[in-house]
């Protein structure tokens, strides 16, 4: 296993230029030298430090616009998950819609056949009647010259 790592100190370390010298007559070339050093290493520092802020804010930019792409796009899957619920729900008030209609029609159709049947019998009892009543009249006039 790993041992947990502790954080590593941001000490400053001598360079070997400050360590116990004479120090450098000031003017001097030397003096120069090590002040150009020293202004260089400075920048060097702060340099460092406005990139690593830069980049903090970079990421942290970059996660906000993650962040908001992302909420964009599920709104987007969100709406239509909810339309997709709303369509399956008509769908399904359709179906027994049409359902209701099938068995009333199928009524309807039923109640027509009964009266068209009825309509058929009255027909042939009408008929009946009429083939009864000239029958009828036929026996009559028969019975009357036989009669005669």
């Amino acid at each position: 296993m790993y041992s947990p790592q502790l954080p590593l100190a941001r000490t400053r370390v001598a360079s070997p230029w400050e360590t116990e010298k004479p120090q450098p007559e000031p003017g001097g070339l030397e003096a120069s030298l090590l002040q150009l050093m020293h202004d260089h290493h400075h920048k060097s520092l702060r340099l460092r430090e406005l990139t690593e802020k830069a980049k903090k804010d970079a990421i942290k930019k970059a996660v906000r616009v993650s962040d908001l792409l992302m909420d964009a796009v599920n709104g987007g899957v969100q709406e239509s998950f909810i339309n997709e619920k709303r369509i399956e729900l008509e769908i399904r008030a359709l179906a027994a819609t049409i359902s209701r209609f099938m068995r009333q029609t199928d009524q309807w159709l039923t109640a027509t056949h009964a009266i068209n049947t009825a309509i058929k019998e009255i027909g042939d009892f009408e008929n009946w009647m009429k083939t009864m009543e000239f029958d009828c009249k036929s026996i009559n006039a028969a019975i009357r010259n036989i009669h005669q």
